[in-house]
């Protein structure tokens, strides 16, 4: 058993311990400490300097590639979608900073954007399933062709696609009679399925679907499946469609596109959109679909870095 005496030797060793440390550092090592303090300063201050002109480096690097990209798309670009009309659809809020680069490079290619639609979270939300399944039969009577034996999903993506392609038999630009109803019922309502932003003036041959950046994760599967649905039925029911998404990942919708077989090859993808290079890439990347060339592009696996050179004429007519 330990008795007091333990106790009484246990504090004065302690105490003894610390009166020796103070003596040595106040003494004979204080110089040594004092120097090896200075120095560990001095070599953590060079290597924030390193760091620094790294990061300063890094970002010069940046903006020269931007640099060169911006001035290589003139020519890269040009041309490649005069006389298509290219509406474009974000599957949910995407940053304005990437809708607005989007359709600018659309612009710089020569298209004439429609307009853009953004879905609510109404489209998705489970809440409002029996809202969507509701409106899914009134929105059936306005399709044509309709989808046979199709589900809610089908049904709003292909009612949304037709209200932007739709086109009057007498006037390929001017939406017909059931397109422009088709469009008025998803955004008219407190539970508006979609906003729009834009003129939507004119009917568009081709589309782009934007898919918005992840938040902390994977979508569930109803979302994915619901955006899928979007994506399918714009190829479908357009002359041309690509899917625009951020880094590859589990969060990506290109890879639940590219593990879809039958998908993969009909539908076209860049991955990446916050670069400009990707950026670049989307209207190239629907020129080459428009010419019947599908493929993915990016840097991540199943990907290549550049679309083919294509300059699809458009079509004179648009089928409604």
């Amino acid at each position: 058993m330990i008795d007091f005496r333990y106790h009484i030797v246990s504090l004065i060793s302690v105490f003894l311990a610390l009166a020796v440390g103070i003596v040595l550092g106040a003494g004979p090592l204080k110089n040594t400490i004092d120097q090896s303090l200075t120095d560990q300063v001095e070599q953590l201050r060079g290597e924030k300097g390193t760091l620094r002109d790294e990061r300063d480096q890094a970002r010069r690097g940046l903006a020269d590639e931007k640099a060169f990209v911006d001035y290589a798309a003139a020519e890269l670009l040009a041309d490649r979608l005069t006389g298509h009309r290219v509406a474009i659809i974000n599957l949910a809020k995407v940053p304005d900073e990437t809708s607005r680069a989007v359709e600018a490079r659309l612009r710089q290619a020569g298209a004439d954007v429609t307009g853009q639609v953004t879905l609510t979270e109404t489209w998705t939300d489970t809440t409002s399933a029996a809202y969507r399944k509701q409106l899914a039969g009134t929105l059936s009577q306005h399709l044509h062709p309709a989808p046979t034996d199709a589900t809610t999903d089908v049904i709003l993506a292909t009612s949304l696609v037709q209200a932007l392609t739709g086109a009057d038999p007498d006037d390929p630009r001017r939406f017909s009679d059931s397109a422009s109803q088709l469009l008025g019922i998803l955004t008219t309502s407190d539970l508006a399925l979609v906003t729009k932003s834009g003129d939507l003036e004119v009917t568009a041959d081709a589309i782009v679907v934007i898919s918005p950046p992840s938040k902390g994760g994977a979508p569930a599967a109803g979302v994915v499946k619901a955006r899928i649905a979007v994506v399918a039925a714009a190829q479908a029911g357009s002359q041309g469609a690509v899917l625009v998404d951020g880094p590859r990942g589990k969060a990506s919708l290109v890879d639940a596109v590219l593990a879809d077989p039958a998908l993969k090859g009909k539908v076209t993808t860049v991955s990446g959109i916050a670069a400009t290079s990707a950026q670049v890439t989307v209207p190239m990347a629907l020129a080459a679909q428009l010419g019947g060339i599908v493929d993915h592009y990016g840097s991540g696996d199943d990907e290549k870095v550049l679309p083919p050179t294509v300059r699809p004429e458009p079509e004179t007519e648009v089928e409604g």
